[in-house]
């Protein structure tokens, strides 16, 4: 096998990897760079669920944003493409169910305090549920992430008392430069509270320490009694790092940022763009 090993796990580098659950990073891991998914892609997805493998979505998309790649996958049917994590895995709904089994929202105050820094700096800043965006500016950036997500987009005027409804995260789109440099500030000001990342160059994305994406994974995996050396994950970017920490079967796209692919115990040899993820999971797992 001619895998890229960052840690040595036990008991799997003499053969194939068993998976019980594969989380899936959307943007730039499991879809090409023009958002879709190939047919090759679906097809060994939809084995590996035939097989008794879950399939998981694992973004920082709200809900409705993901659903289109759902019903791509035509996987929700089954008993192992029935939950879906979202929010930067602050929410997972089971889809039978049709309800949240799981949910961390973010500190209140951290939120308002968050979105005074930024308009005072003239920035603007995003929350949203699972269909909504909603913002105290309208600008050309916030009408853009609307229209990408597929997601409606309103504005709130009293936006401060808005956010006492409780909201998972916060979004802050801006110059990569720029939200380097606020990272750092919000970072300071609330320290082991938050947890601060860029899940793109431009975006940076506040939520409450602890509530990111492999904590959701595990917490998942214990609930349907898999054995924990059967988690696998797929990611590119820093909101994908707490899946790469935590799952012990991670893997970074070849496509991914350098600081993923130091944490991730494994990195894909194809891109996003030539089925990487499909490719690894048909060579390298039973």
């Amino acid at each position: 096998m001619n895998l890229t090993y960052r840690n040595k796990i036990p008991d799997i580098t003499k053969g194939k990897l068993k998976t019980g659950i594969i989380a899936l990073d959307l943007d730039d891991t499991l879809l090409r760079d023009d958002l879709s998914i190939s047919d090759y892609t679906v097809s060994v997805l939809r084995r590996k669920a035939e097989q008794g493998t879950f399939i998981t979505m694992c973004s920082g998309r709200p809900a409705d944003s993901i659903l289109p790649y759902v019903r791509r996958l035509d996987l929700a049917g089954l008993k192992t493409g029935r939950f879906l994590i979202s929010q930067n895995g602050t929410s997972i709904l089971d889809l039978h169910l049709r309800t949240e089994i799981y949910s961390r929202m973010a500190d209140v105050e951290m939120l308002v305090e968050t979105t005074r820094i930024m308009l005072d700096r003239g920035m603007t800043v995003e929350v949203c549920d699972a269909s909504t965006i909603y913002v105290p500016v309208l600008n050309a950036q916030t009408e853009k992430d609307a229209q990408l997500s597929g997601l409606k987009l309103q504005y709130i005027p009293d936006f401060e008392n808005f956010l006492k409804r409780g909201f998972s995260k916060m979004v802050i789109p801006g110059d990569p430069e720029e939200l380097l440099v606020l990272q750092q500030i919000l970072k300071d000001k609330f320290g082991e509270k938050c947890s601060v990342f860029t899940s793109k160059p431009y975006y940076l994305e506040i939520q409450s320490a602890g509530a990111g994406k492999g904590e959701a994974l595990m917490w998942l995996a214990e609930y349907l009694n898999l054995e924990p050396e059967t988690v696998m994950a797929f990611g590119d970017s820093m909101n994908d790092e707490t899946m790469m920490k935590l799952a012990p079967l991670s893997v970074a796209m070849v496509n991914g940022i350098d600081a993923i692919k130091q944490v991730a115990r494994f990195v894909t040899e194809y891109s996003n763009n030539e089925d990487g993820v499909a490719r690894f999971i048909e060579t390298y797992t039973v």
